[in-house]
């Protein structure tokens, strides 16, 4: 998600109530981490911050229909704030096998002076959601970027440069590093210093991250970004398919083709949304969702579900 640079927002209070789903499960605020499930890949919904997006809703998706819009209210009601205030999360994910070796997707807005500091609800948490989880920063074998956008990226590093993961792979799509703008703050905040640790690692296209409990496919899902990636989770109780920003507000989940107006290319994000929508209801999969204030939804949704 990106959004012109503006001054930055109050931040709103931290989600403190538990929301969970078979073979998943989102993190109470910064407390207590989830009972364990059994069996395969656990996910965790790491929520790094919430707050109010700096445009209002419905000119920031203006093809959507006032049934649209009372189909999203009924999906997600805590997205709607007064005055057409769209609320949302930030939120990361993390993949557990058994014996306790993490894939993280996404890392949030990131500390007080990451690049979403101009209109994010900066600093986000996620160093200490980690610690309630019981994930040490060296559990981590793999981070997955869906794309680079400072809301998605903003942990990935700390102030002085140093990856917050010090033993882990950084995945990011081909495709999205080489769209990158001169001058755009991913590559001295992010990529520069993740190269230099020697833990950037370019993908082309679909790629798989297998090992003990089930494995974890990356799939082009472009348009939002020209590399955006969402994450398909098989080997739990269910199967989960992480979204990124191919899907940001229930009013694209109640309609899919509903634009979002900063997406770079529209009709490739229609039709990558479709596509993973189409994949999680041929698997039975749950989407987890990064700006949804509710962090694991059905994706049987839509006017042709």
């Amino acid at each position: 998600m990106t959004v012109p640079r503006k001054s930055p927002l109050p931040r709103r209070r931290l989600l403190t109530a538990t929301a969970a789903a078979t073979g998943v499960a989102a993190l109470p605020a910064w407390t207590a981490p989830p009972r364990p499930v059994g069996g395969g890949l656990e996910v965790l919904a790491l929520l790094d911050a919430e707050g109010p997006f700096p445009r209002p809703a419905r000119p920031t998706f203006p093809g959507a229909t006032e049934a649209d819009w009372a189909r999203a209210r009924r999906l997600d009601p805590a997205a709607f704030g007064p005055d057409d205030a769209w609320l949302l999360a930030f939120r990361c994910f993390a993949v557990r096998r058994p014996g306790g070796r993490v894939t993280i997707v996404d890392t949030g807005v990131g500390p007080a002076n990451s690049p979403a500091a101009p209109w994010a609800p900066v600093p986000g948490r996620l160093p200490e959601v980690l610690e309630s989880a019981g994930i040490d920063v060296h559990d981590v074998e793999a981070v997955v970027l869906t794309h680079l956008h400072e809301d998605h990226y903003g942990w990935a590093v700390l102030p002085g440069g140093e990856p917050l993961f010090p033993d882990a792979r950084h995945l990011v799509q081909r495709t999205e590093l080489a769209a990158l703008a001169d001058g755009d703050p991913a590559q001295s905040y992010v990529v520069e210093p993740l190269r230099r640790a020697g833990q950037l690692h370019a993908v082309e296209g679909r790629h798989q991250l297998r090992g003990r409990g089930g494995r974890l496919t990356l799939l082009p899902t472009p348009g939002h970004t020209p590399g955006h990636q969402s994450v398909l989770v098989e080997g739990g109780r269910r199967d989960v398919v992480i979204t990124g920003d191919a899907l940001v507000h229930a009013v694209q989940l109640a309609a899919p083709d509903v634009a979002y107006a900063p997406e770079r290319d529209k009709e490739q994000a229609r039709a990558s949304r479709r596509e993973l929508f189409a994949t999680a209801r041929e698997r039975h999969a749950l989407l987890a969702t990064s700006h949804l204030n509710q962090p694991f939804t059905e994706a049987s949704w839509g006017p042709d579900a």
